[in-house]
């Protein structure tokens, strides 16, 4: 259990940050299922990301540094990805 909990993590923070940015960005807004479920898959990858690529290393502990780590991650990859996908369904509505 305690391997998934950084996921869970990640991916519940991905869906508030999916949230935020959608309704920051009224353009870029999916609607409040539309922007968790982006934010949901945004925050998976981003939060995978950030700990592999920059070398954020989360050390698989439950610290309060990975945590923070884990929450930024996935609430970033989570806004990122909704600008993604709604410039991309604005593109394609075009």
């Amino acid at each position: 259990m305690e391997s998934l909990l950084p996921i869970i993590i990640q991916l519940v923070s991905g869906a508030i940050g999916g949230n935020v940015a959608g309704k920051t960005l009224k353009n870029l807004d999916l609607g409040t299922l539309g922007n968790s479920l982006a934010g949901i898959v945004g925050g998976g990858i981003g939060g995978q990301l950030l700990t592999a690529v920059l070398g954020m290393s989360s050390g698989g502990g439950l610290d309060i540094g990975s945590i923070i780590t884990q929450i930024v991650g996935g609430g970033v990859g989570g806004g990122v990805m909704l600008a993604i996908v709604g410039v991309v369904k604005g593109m394609i509505k075009k």
